[in-house]
Formats: structure tokens, sequence, C-alpha cells
């Protein structure tokens, strides 16, 4: 299983650093909460349950880590 080493939000983009180093990034705009966020708000992600998933405490959204590499990113 991998885990979230890091993550941040750029140029409209969720960007994440696996445990096996591979980059991983999809565009806000996949997730209805993350498209109407603010600037501020899509910033602030915390990475959750020992990097196995994504909160932006602003917006009460999870994503887990296997559901991005599904392709599942929450409400469109």
């Amino acid at each position: 299983m991998f885990t979230v080493e890091k993550a941040w939000h750029e140029n409209e983009m969720i960007c994440m650093i696996l445990s096996d180093k591979k980059e991983i990034r999809f565009p806000v705009y996949l997730n209805e909460k993350l498209r109407n966020a603010t600037q501020s708000q899509a910033c602030n992600i915390e990475i959750i349950s020992g990097g196995t998933g994504l909160n932006w405490p602003e917006l009460d959204e999870d994503l887990s880590v296997t559901g991005i590499l599904e392709g599942r990113f929450g409400k469109v």
C-alpha cells in the first residue's frame, strides 16, 4: 500500500508524493468541494490516517489515496 509523504496545491492541481517517490496530480475541478474552494482552502491539506488519506479541514472533505489512484475524486 502506498502512503502520502507530501501533499500540496499548485496551479489548480492537487499534488502528492507517495512513499514509492511517485508524484501524483489531479485537477481540482474533478472534486466539487475543491472546485468551489478559495485558494486558501484548497491549499490547506492535511495528510491523515497514517498517510492513507488527505483532508481539507475547512471544506470537510476527505479523499483516500486508494480512491485517488483508482480515479475516484469525490463528487463532480
